[in-house]
């Protein structure tokens, strides 16, 4: 007799993400999950701002951002960070810092350090901004003197937890504070007349942890910056002003609290568990109070288990199994990964003084941007995007565009190839542009970049060339970091800049735009992130340089014109492709040139797809 199983109702035997905030200090333990990965926010405690007239912002607190943190079976502790209490007792005073929160696992722990305090102001000589994980505004001094701003990011960690504070000024009778940093930017810079800088911004965590409304982001308070969207952690405000008015700073975005213009007015508090700086005074310390920081906060989202902790009340039948397996109508869980796509690099142009390739277009989710949701057991095709050739010998001729690089919904854009001399052989536009040729028979504009658009811009424009003779010089491809230089008669412009990523575990740059090349002058430096330098034809010649393989680097523009010089453009680099999913995700990479790794602390557990070649990506 075939044995059908036992029949009960059909579930969904995974855990879905699960939640678990920290406004005070406590206690965690998973929550039926069994050790996984999370992604955890840690925000520690704002500081107080300065004391007496035109003191500065305190410094939000640190903020930290980690995804794919391991997530132990055991139970751990976690610290809340207190904001720094507002002084009282002295004039001229710093305000105090905030504490530091901790998400305290043996194995990886993660510290965000408190916002430092605010300068104190009125005083000769006057006391400084204090350093944190944001930095607390400078002070503005009674003798004409301004303080030092407090620096952010202290101690250091990378990606960074806050920035400075702003400066301050000190006219008599008319002294303004600088606002303290947010963990999104430093804090504003004050001005004349009695206009005190605004705190810093804070930071967004609603691609991590979902739009508003959410029962975690702290409601929005008078005199001090938004925070129910999700943005934590902005700058408290400068104060402004002593017998008269003035106009005090508002506080950052992510609960910063405003500071004081003139007399009789308080600073305010940054909002609780946002981790804002307190404002700082405006005029008289002792009868107008400084705002004190707000605490920090601390929020979990556990969104794996081991499949031992996977949970299943529901019984199938092994026939029905069988049968929704084979009609392909059984559960797939998605996934949602990260991605990182770079198209391949333009090549230079040919002959004398050609413009630099543009690096292949570069797109990415990670870190903080929106990821893509996957269909699980399912294949997808990845292409890698080859670099364009360079120009090659008589006639000249402007450098090949890359090719695009695509996965899923994402494409990016070849680089565009560097000019020419001939009035045909303009630079191209691409992800980022070619640069232009230096022969005035050609166009001397360099080409755009971000073509077709997109937001966030997948690259930038190529530089001009320059045609004075003999010191004729080609413009530098554009990169994902910056554009291309223009040419001057000294040089040939340099590659734009690339970009760093470190969605393969560590920071890598990528898509810098090639060099442009000169006559009889130094050839432009390849652009960070894989760009081939440009070339040059007298009086030594020297080659131009192909962009690095898988960076999508634009290659070098040619120097030579004269009879034997370097007239070959460098070619563009390939492009590359990353896919960064949990740890618990099935993933494998074919052809056998692309790998699947599984990082390693404090990312443990992630699992990411490189692409080096176009294959296919399977999922489940």
């Amino acid at each position: 007799m075939a044995n059908g199983g036992i029949i009960g109702p059909i579930n969904d035997p995974t855990r879905g993400p699960f939640t678990t905030t920290f406004t005070a200090s406590g206690t965690y333990t998973s929550p039926g999950f069994g050790p996984g990965t999370a992604t955890v926010l840690v925000v520690a405690g704002g500081a107080s701002g300065g004391v007496n007239r035109g003191s500065g912002g305190g410094g939000a607190g640190g903020l930290r951002i980690i995804s794919c943190q391991p997530i132990p079976s055991s139970s751990f502790p976690i610290t809340v960070g207190a904001g720094g209490a507002a002084n009282t007792t002295n004039c001229a005073q710093q305000g105090n810092d905030g504490s530091s929160s901790i998400f305290a696992t043996a194995s990886s722990p993660i510290t965000s350090a408190g916002g430092g305090g605010g300068g104190g102001g009125g005083s000769s000589p006057v006391t400084p901004g204090r350093a944190g994980g944001s930095g607390g505004g400078a002070g503005a001094s009674g003798g004409g003197g301004s303080g030092s701003i407090g620096t952010g990011n202290s101690p250091p960690v990378s990606p960074p937890q806050g920035n400075s504070g702003g400066t301050s000024v000190s006219p008599s009778n008319a002294e303004a504070g600088g606002g303290g940093g947010g963990s999104g930017g430093t804090g504003g810079n004050a001005s004349t007349p009695r206009i005190a800088g605004n705190g810093g911004s804070g930071t967004s965590v609603s691609p991590y942890f979902g739009t508003a409304p959410q029962p975690f982001y702290q409601a929005d308070q008078p005199n001090r910056g938004p925070s129910s969207t999700g943005i934590f952690a902005g700058g408290g405000g400068g104060g402004a002003g002593q017998t008269s008015g003035g106009t005090a700073g508002t506080g950052g975005p992510g609960g910063g609290g405003t500071g004081a213009g003139g007399p009789g007015n308080n600073a305010y508090n940054g909002t609780v568990n946002t981790g804002g700086g307190g404002g700082g005074v405006g005029a008289q310390c002792l009868t107008e109070k400084a705002g004190a920081g707000g605490s920090g906060i601390v929020i979990i989202k556990q969104c794996t288990a081991s499949p031992t902790f996977q949970n299943a009340p529901g019984i199938w039948s092994l026939n029905d199994a069988y049968n929704y397996k084979k009609a392909g109508q059984w559960v797939n869980v998605a996934v949602s990964v990260d991605y990182l796509v770079v198209a391949g690099g333009g090549g230079g142009g040919s002959n004398n003084s050609a413009g630099g390739g543009g690096a292949g277009g570069f797109r990415t989710s990670f870190p903080g941007g929106t990821k893509l949701t996957l269909s699980g057991e399912t294949s997808f095709p990845v292409t890698v995007g080859a670099g364009g050739a360079g120009g090659g010998p008589a006639p000249s001729t402007p450098g090949t565009s890359g090719s695009d690089s695509i996965f899923s919904t994402i494409t990016s854009t070849g680089g565009g190839g560097g000019g020419a001399r001939t009035p045909t052989g303009a630079a191209k536009t691409g992800g980022s542009g070619g640069g232009a040729n230096g022969e005035n028979n050609g166009s001397l504009t360099g080409a755009a970049g971000n073509t077709p658009p997109v937001s966030p811009p997948q690259g930038n424009p190529g530089g001009n060339g320059v045609a004075p003779a003999p010191s004729y010089g080609g413009g530098g491809g554009g990169g994902a970091g910056g554009a291309g230089s223009n040419a001057d008669p000294s040089s040939g412009g340099a590659g734009g800049s690339g970009s760093p990523n470190s969605i393969s575990g560590c920071s890598v740059t990528y898509a810098g735009g090639g060099g442009g090349a000169a006559q009889q002058a130094s050839g432009g430096s390849g652009g960070s992130g894989g760009g081939g330098a440009g070339g040059r034809d007298q009086p030594t010649p020297v080659n131009a340089t192909p962009g690095t393989v898988n960076t999508g680097g634009g290659g070098g523009g040619a120097g030579g014109g004269a009879p034997g010089g370097p007239v070959d453009g460098g070619s563009g680099g390939s492009g590359i492709i990353f896919i960064r999913a949990p740890g618990a995700a099935g993933l494998s990479a074919s052809p056998g040139t692309n790998t699947v790794t599984t990082l390693p602390a404090p990312a443990g557990g992630c699992k990411v797809a490189t692409f080096t070649v176009s294959g296919t990506l399977t999922t489940g």
